[in-house]
């Protein structure tokens, strides 16, 4: 009998150190065009940085010693790698006019049809992760494709291999016995926007409310930046 696959990705976030090589190995495989980006790493700063720690304060001052409350900047730096979710309910799909967008069902990679793409942006404006970009050379809707090129022939996503701290975990959903099956059971796993009902196969562990915000750290992120100047 065949063995069932549905591939699928589990991202623990405390080992995900912010180094973006995700990031660029994808850009370097698909040779994605400046001002897009098929998974990037959304960066949030997050905490507080009281006034009185920047203060410059008399050296022979001895009342003037700062609370220890206020001493400090108390920051931390959140990192969230923002890829496709090759959902179970991909609504970016439903409303493709030409069948270019559609999800193998050997699988579940949610792909497009380079040669069906009529470049209308429908998916596009429908997907509730804003992961789908238009090709500013060809108008073409792209967006990450778990490296199907690279899965078809027993390699890992470009991605998942250039990790440095094995963050990235990719795998068959469907094999108990695989890494990804395994943290999923064993760990605490969530999924971005889980009310939309999508049903994501993108997993992360450690996710703060924060960084998982989609009105939130976009202002300060290349995508967005570069894309508008196309």
């Amino acid at each position: 009998m065949k063995k069932e696959v549905k591939w699928g990705m589990v991202i623990d976030l405390k080992r995900c150190v912010g180094c973006f090589a995700c990031q660029v190995a994808c850009k370097a495989e698909h040779e994605t065009p400046l001002g897009a980006w098929r998974i990037w790493v959304k960066t949030i700063q997050k905490g507080t940085y009281p006034e009185m720690a920047t203060l410059s304060l008399p050296w022979d001052c001895p009342y003037c010693e700062r609370p220890e409350e206020a001493r400090y900047p108390r920051m931390t730096v959140l990192f969230l790698p923002w890829l496709c979710n090759h959902c179970d309910r991909p609504i970016c799909n439903t409303v493709c006019p030409v069948g270019a967008a559609y999800k193998r069902k050997e699988d579940g990679i949610v792909m497009i049809d380079p040669h069906r793409c009529i470049g209308c942006n429908y998916c596009r404006a429908a997907c509730p992760y804003n992961v789908r970009f238009s090709n500013p050379i060809t108008g073409m809707i792209q967006k990450c494709d778990f490296c199907v090129h690279r899965v078809d022939s027993g390699l890992l996503p470009a991605c998942v291999e250039s990790c440095p701290t094995n963050a990235m975990v990719f795998g068959n959903l469907k094999d108990p016995s695989s890494k990804v099956s395994q943290l999923i059971s064993k760990e605490k796993i969530q999924v971005l926007k889980k009310e939309m009902a999508t049903y994501p196969n993108v997993y992360y562990i450690n996710l703060d409310k924060d960084v998982a915000d989609p009105l939130k750290g976009w202002e300060k992120h290349y995508y967005h930046k570069e894309f508008e100047k196309l």
